[in-house]
């Protein structure tokens, strides 16, 4: 058994990141960094970590399932009412992370956050399984409910009702575009001296690169 936590420790030191050998945009950049991280066969690789903070500052973080990227930034889907939709409702800013332990690499984003537009939560929602699109209905995410048997109950009430039909998206369910306004590359390195290299994006859309310290 480990007697104290902080005796745990890792040297890293599979790769390097290098000013000169990163994409000059950083969505190719982070292109490349994700088919290096599909084909190791990551188990959940488009998991991240979501940040967000409501309106006062009080901030609140949790993983959810990236599902895509383009050069407009970062998908995520969700329940709109939702504690993580309520904070975006306050204060439309949000930070992601990405962590890929078996690469010994993490990607920071941060930006600004938007709804994608309904036809685009639509053609997501559609290709979801059944029960997935049915829990959409069942779930009022994150409120205080009275029992486990209460949702399982919904469900079950709906998917009588439901299953075989076309279920359409609800309306207080869809996607979010975090639009990047600084995105960080880290790269483990031994003794703790990482390389950590960062795009900021300035005030005519033109990204600078800059080395941060590890």
């Amino acid at each position: 058994m480990i007697k104290n936590i902080a005796d745990i420790r890792r040297d890293y030191s599979h790769k390097k990141l290098s000013e000169k050998d990163v994409n000059e945009n950083p969505i190719t950049q982070f292109g490349n960094w994700w088919e290096e991280a599909v084909h190791s066969k990551i188990d959940e690789v488009n998991a991240m970590t979501l940040a967000t903070a409501s309106q006062d500052g009080l901030p609140s973080a949790r993983i959810v399932l990236m599902k895509g990227f383009n050069e407009k930034g970062f998908v995520f889907f969700t329940n709109y009412e939702s504690y993580k939709g309520r904070q975006l409702a306050e204060n439309p800013k949000a930070c992601l992370v990405v962590f890929w332990k078996e690469l010994e690499r993490q990607v920071r984003i941060t930006g600004l956050v938007e709804k994608i537009r309904a036809e685009e939560s639509d053609e997501y929602f559609n290709s979801r399984p059944e029960a997935s699109r049915i829990g959409a209905w069942a779930s009022p995410q994150s409120r205080v409910i009275e029992s486990r048997h209460w949702i399982d109950e919904k469900f079950n009430e709906l998917v009588n009702k439901m299953e075989g039909t076309d279920i359409k998206r609800p309306p207080h369910w869809g996607g979010y575009l975090v639009k990047p306004v600084e995105i960080e590359f880290w790269q483990g390195r031994p003794s703790r001296l990482h390389d950590r290299i960062q795009y900021s994006l300035d005030e005519n859309g033109f990204w600078k690169i800059e080395r941060l310290a590890p």
